[in-house]
């Protein structure tokens, strides 16, 4: 990113508690995404370089359990200290600190204090409301129409594919593991959902899908089970030239 003519290397920073769905954030947040993995962040921080004259962003994790306890002072102080961070990023809603005591205001004057830099970021609002069965869904008590990862998490679990893909301003990616347990056979993989890295879409038949594994090998149709994941590529020599290794990480994409 560019302040004042002088060009900045942009970081994230999560910490690696576990989650039952993984998710990614931006700086300054606990979560990570419904839409990409602890473990799989290049396949979004590439994409993010592009903005910053092609520097891909560098990513920091810390130990949940080493910061969950610190007040909003001591977490601030950290990141300036340890982690000798020069600015964040936070959303208005923002929370932090034991308990999430601190919220936005406090971090800006926190930030002030240790000599950082605070942007914060007004919520992007849902214009593409969804209704089901003829109501709109609570997602929770801090709703205000924003668009938020519980938004996502909820049009993923109902399979509203392009509801997600208008919520996060891209398409879905489900994250996989090629395991011991995965079967390849000319045109189709079958993968067990334990396998799965963050959320996936409701069981069901999706077309228009694209596989990734690093490159790109073309489109397919998902059907996802109660135990696996079944992808069945449109061109039977997309995966011909492309073994898959154990711990190979793959990407579907939702049309």
């Amino acid at each position: 990113m560019e302040r004042g003519g002088a060009a900045a290397l942009a970081c994230t920073f999560r910490s690696s508690s576990p989650s039952p769905v993984s998710h990614w954030r931006p700086l300054l947040h606990s979560r990570i995404r419904p839409s990409a993995t602890a473990r799989a962040p290049h396949f979004l921080l590439p994409t993010t370089g592009r903005r910053y004259r092609n520097v891909v962003p560098l990513e920091y994790q810390v130990e949940f359990s080493k910061v969950r306890y610190l007040t909003p002072h001591q977490f601030v102080e950290k990141l300036s200290g340890d982690l000798r961070i020069k600015g964040v990023v936070a959303g208005e809603n923002y929370r932090f600190g034991y308990k999430a005591s601190g919220d936005a205001a406090e971090l800006v004057k926190l930030c002030e204090e240790f000599g950082l830099s605070a942007f914060i970021v007004r919520s992007v609002m849902d214009t593409a409301k969804r209704s089901y069965n003829g109501a709109t869904p609570a997602v929770n008590s801090s709703d205000k129409g924003q668009v938020s990862s519980s938004r996502v998490r909820h049009a993923l679990s109902v399979g509203d594919i392009e509801y997600v893909s208008k919520l996060l301003g891209r398409k879905h990616r489900l994250v996989l593991t090629v395991s011991e347990y995965s079967l390849k056979e000319r045109k189709n993989i079958t993968v067990p959902k334990s396998s799965m890295l963050n959320m996936p879409p409701a069981d069901g038949f999706y077309e228009n899908c694209e596989l990734f594994n690093g490159g790109y090998l073309g489109l397919c149709r998902v059907v996802i089970n109660t135990e696996t994941i079944d992808i069945e590529m449109k061109d039977e020599s997309s995966l011909s030239t492309n073994p898959f290794q154990e711990d190979q990480q793959l990407g579907i994409e939702f049309g």
